[in-house]
């Protein structure tokens, strides 16, 4: 191995194959029936929500990665705006989601295969012995595959993606010219859970699980031949293409189920098959062909997104290691160009990650949350850059129209999804993060005697904004948030807005007066 840099080989193409081939995962061969079960046919509005949810924050992200493209963007922009201590806080955030990514996915390919090979899956949806051993079986390939030049790896996924595309796409044209039911869009109660059951789909379902995949362009930024032109196609090109697409498998989905499977509301449905749904629904209506190619896909759609998430997550160590944040060998790359300590360690944690995460929906809901947490940051990153450092001193490559407010918006939208993924979930991650703080303090104390080295005063506002995020979903109403219910969805919405607003302006107050490492990224562009 060798100290260097990554290499800029990725173009438009790759770039764009493989966000899409982060969105098009398990997401759709799971999220459709999860979403119809929790939100009946209001499901496409749970995907409408989600979907301009993550552009808003793909649009924030085309500004900030086109200035300054560098590797493990989401760690790195932080930094640049507040400093060395908010970019490892929030390394830990964005190293929780991208650590359970990849389990999550080879949970998914093992949870299919157990429909024509059984024991992998036990009833209640965790993995068996022999599951989680293949589980890490499957771990160990992703791993392997990134250890080969980006250049591959992007090879790879684009063939990869161009059958998970393909395979969707036939999936929903076939499900409408063979059957489709007008009816089950009304029988039941267009919206049967109400506007809870619509914001639960958007934050648990898989909805915001299958699009945070747009990230892996922005983590490849830095290896962008073509960043200014590159990564603004990449980024909301692949969010736009991924909403087309769900939309359209929701609607062939809701109109294939039989009315006779509805006997008992979206939320009792079953059919044969339903571990498999899309695949169940194909054998039912008597195309054994579709059902055999979607057992197939099965195995591929998720490994591309696992092998997508590999390639991300060593990223996300190189950049901590390239950036200071951590010491050790993060940043030292093959002689391939790819961080292959990061490689290492990302298979060994995810392996840790099944013990107390053995089943998809466990994974997705943190995979979501975590990712809209660190994806928020970007929003605050761009507009305290915008106040440090005005587009006419400091022009951008690409300017978001209506940056501020857009970003205002995208952060506050990022929040409520968070909170919607339930005490639980928050539980688990503010505790994660709570864990990594202590550990983290003894060690700066011990190695530095104390915490003034810290840039304490940029990013003092984090603890209080996690520490609200983590209450108000412990507080919220039990048909949302599984809280205690002392605040009602109005009141829960109200205070979650005016506690957003008031983090991001004390946010974008306390960045870094005079951020040189940004001028300088950005004039060296």
């Amino acid at each position: 191995m060798r100290e260097g840099g990554l290499k800029r080989e990725a173009g438009a193409a790759g770039l764009i194959l493989a966000s899409l081939g982060g969105i098009v995962g398990s997401g759709w061969l799971f999220g459709p029936l999860n979403a119809a079960k929790a939100a009946g046919p209001a499901a496409l509005i749970a995907w409408a929500i989600g979907g301009v949810a993550i552009l808003m924050l793909a649009f924030v992200y085309a500004e900030l990665t086109t200035a300054f493209p560098r590797a493990g963007a989401v760690i790195a922009l932080p930094k640049l705006s507040h400093g060395k201590l908010l970019a490892t806080v929030m390394s830990w955030v964005v190293l929780l989601g991208y650590l359970t990514s990849a389990p999550a996915e080879a949970t998914a390919v093992i949870t299919y295969a157990n429909n024509y090979v059984h024991g992998l899956v036990l009833a209640d949806g965790t993995l068996s012995g022999a599951g989680f051993v293949a589980a890490v079986a499957l771990l160990a390939v992703f791993a392997l595959i990134n250890t080969l030049a980006i250049r591959l790896v992007l090879r790879v996924n684009g063939v990869i993606t161009i059958w998970k595309l393909a395979i969707p796409m036939l999936t929903a044209i076939a499900f409408l010219l063979a059957r489709f039911h007008p009816a089950n869009f009304t029988a039941h109660g267009f919206a049967p859970h109400g506007v809870a059951g619509i914001f639960s789909a958007v934050a648990t379902s898989g909805v915001i699980y299958a699009y945070t995949g747009f990230r892996a362009a922005v983590e490849l930024a830095g290896e962008s031949r073509h960043p200014k032109r590159d990564l603004p196609i990449a980024i909301v090109g692949s969010v736009a293409i991924g909403f087309l697409l769900y939309a359209a498998l929701q609607i062939a989905f809701i109109g294939a189920v039989s009315p006779g499977d509805l006997a008992k509301g979206w939320s009792a449905l079953r059919f044969t098959g339903l571990s498999g749904p899309f695949a169940g629904l194909a054998g039912l209506l008597g195309m054994s062909w579709l059902a055999v190619l979607l057992y197939i896909d099965s195995a591929i759609s998720p490994a591309g997104v696992a092998i997508i998430a590999y390639t991300s997550t060593p990223r996300l160590f190189y950049a901590a290691g390239h950036e200071g944040l951590v010491r050790g060998p993060f940043a030292r790359v093959s002689r391939a160009g790819v961080p292959i300590v990061g490689v290492a360690i990302a298979f060994a944690v995810g392996v840790v990650f099944l013990l107390p995460l053995p089943s998809w929906r466990a994974l997705i809901k943190v995979v979501a949350a975590a990712a809209l947490l660190s994806y928020g940051m970007a929003s605050v990153s761009l507009i305290t850059l915008r106040r440090t450092m005005p587009v006419e001193r400091h022009p951008r490559p690409f300017k978001l129209a209506f940056g501020v407010p857009v970003a205002g918006l995208a952060f506050i939208v990022a929040n409520f999804i968070i909170v919607w993924t339930g005490a639980h979930t928050a539980n688990v991650m503010m505790g994660y993060v709570l864990i990594a703080a202590v550990l983290y303090a003894v060690v700066q104390r011990a190695t530095h005697g104390g915490f003034d080295h810290l840039e304490i005063a940029e990013a003092w506002w984090i603890a209080p904004y996690f520490a609200g995020l983590w209450a108000l979903a412990n507080l919220g109403p039990k048909n949302l948030t599984h809280g205690i219910g002392a605040l009602s969805d109005l009141a829960l919405s109200v205070i979650l807005a005016l506690f957003s607003v008031a983090i991001l302006v004390v946010a974008a107050r306390s960045g870094l007066a005079d951020p040189v490492e940004a001028k300088q990224t950005i004039a060296a562009r």
